[in-house]
């Protein structure tokens, strides 16, 4: 998982206080790192480990300047998270482009050693946006050997084919060519989100390109639309707007981008993710009432469980009390890099409010439960607070499956639900009741009203991968890929 935003400006104008405010406002996506690469009569960039208010300083806005950038914020779903890794990546020579991506390669280790070889191209980095900036360039070079004109529409065209050809998996993508313009394209089947913006400047229209809307949002943009599944865009030295339907696969965005890790205020696809996330509680409460099990308290874990706990809480009839405190100075603990940060950070990061939990039978609601180790401190610390008895309800299905799109659930033996019944699972973490949202209904609570033919990605739920391509050889490779990785961070 990770965050991106490309601008183009008008000629003479500088749109890195743009850049910067976008990647804050997805700061979410991504802790492990962040970039920026601007075009002003040459790629200048910036690039480090950590957060964005961690990586620029002042004295960096002076040298990025330009009308042309990209910025990015990382997490890592392969390499170990080197700062050769960090993106944007670019190209100067002989066609400068730079790029940034969100998703995962699902053949990289294989197109090292097929496509790459065979070109005598050496891969430098262990990040897999190398392999989408190496086909897309080349076949931009060959184009432009038969051409001294600019990049055109149908330049734009053959580099994303090339790509949609040869890099299977889960990808949006952005980036900017070298005084020519701004690209961006999604994966053949949509799975990763991507959205499109304007806005009105005294010198002109300036666009912008995002993983999310609230990327838009917080700078001004008006929202154009999301691109579609297998849809390229293309605005160059014309500022026209070209967009270019390449596939024709079915549209299978991420349930879990409405579950997780969107922000409430985003409207991926048309949905609107705070939306979806009141109907998500709304659906578990139905679910929670046949049961029988009665709860005195709705508790949800911060931050992403508030709005479906407190439609829970609504629909249940029930008091919603925020217990948990969180310390926002603490990240997103599913999305740090090791194991043992995640385990060490939950404590830290969640501080209980005893009045609200003494005596009392606490129901307590989560986004999700994948390997277990917050919810089962979660519990403990209710337990610790006097609880009398601790419910757990998830308003999301049981993870059990890989994901290999770019969600670091790559290793199978971790998730505790996969073989366990939800009473094992229960016990496992202490807890009195366990209660999951089922998938059907997670699906029904999420979906499209307007656009009934669109499905969603759900493979880590259910094992469905809608690529058609992903293998058991190939999650074994992730999985062990995932297992080195840590290694290196514990």
């Amino acid at each position: 998982m990770c965050g991106f935003i490309s601008i183009f400006g008008p000629d003479g104008t500088d749109v890195i206080q743009d850049v910067l405010a976008g990647l804050i406002s997805i700061q979410h996506r991504g802790q492990d790192a962040a970039g920026v690469v601007t075009y002003n009569g040459k790629f200048e960039a910036k690039k480090g480990l950590g957060l964005v208010r961690e990586v620029f300083a002042e004295k960096h806005l002076t040298r990025l300047r330009g009308s042309l950038a990209v910025g990015h914020v990382r997490y890592p779903t392969v390499g170990a998270g080197e700062d050769t890794d960090v993106q944007p990546f670019w190209h100067d020579f002989p066609t400068g482009v730079a790029m940034a991506h969100n998703g995962n390669i699902t053949n990289f280790q294989e197109m090292k050693e097929s496509y790459f070889k065979a070109r005598q191209i050496p891969i430098t980095t262990n990040c897999d946006l190398e392999a989408v900036l190496d086909v897309f360039v080349l076949e931009l070079i060959k184009r432009k050997r038969k051409s001294t004109d600019g990049v055109s529409v149908d330049d734009i065209r053959a580099a994303v084919q090339e790509v949609f050809t040869y890099v299977k998996g889960a990808y949006s993508v952005v980036g900017i060519i070298a005084g020519e313009g701004m690209y961006a394209f999604r994966d053949p089947f949509g799975i990763k989100p991507i959205i499109v913006g304007r806005k009105v400047l005294p010198q002109g229209i300036q666009y912008a390109v995002a993983s999310e809307s609230v990327v838009l949002d917080v700078s001004g943009y008006e929202v154009i639309r999301d691109l579609e599944a297998g849809e390229a865009l293309w605005i160059g030295k014309d500022r026209e707007v070209h967009t270019i339907q390449l596939g024709s696969s079915p549209h299978r965005p991420c349930v879990f981008e409405y579950v997780y890790f969107a922000r409430p205020d985003s409207t991926l696809d048309e949905v609107s993710v705070y939306k979806a996330r009141l109907r998500l509680g709304q659906r578990l409460a139905e679910s929670w009432r046949e049961t029988g099990v009665e709860a005195d308290v709705v508790i949800p874990v911060p931050e992403s469980s508030r709005t479906a706990a407190q439609a829970m809480a609504e629909e249940l009839d029930l008091p919603y009390r925020e217990a948990f405190v969180k310390n926002r100075y603490v990240g997103r603990t599913f999305i740090m890099p090791s194991e043992e940060e995640r385990r060490n950070s939950v404590r830290q990061k969640l501080n209980p409010i005893r009045m609200e939990f003494e005596g009392k039978r606490v129901l307590i609601v989560d986004d999700s439960i994948v390997r277990g180790n917050t919810s089962r401190q979660i519990v403990d610390i209710a337990r610790q607070m006097g609880a009398a008895k601790v419910y757990l309800a998830s308003y999301s299905a049981p993870l059990v499956y890989p994901c290999p799109y770019g969600i670091d659930m790559s290793t199978r033996r971790e998730f505790i639900a996969r073989g366990r019944t939800n009473e094992e699972i229960a016990k496992e973490l202490g807890a009195d009741y366990l209660l999951y949202q089922a998938t059907e209904d997670m699906v029904d609570a999420v979906r499209w009203q307007q656009r009934p033919e669109v499905e969603f990605c759900t493979a880590c739920f259910t094992g469905s991968y809608p690529t058609g391509d992903v293998t058991e050889t190939m999650l074994s490779d992730i999985e062990e890929e995932r297992l080195a990785a840590r290694k290196i961070f514990s």
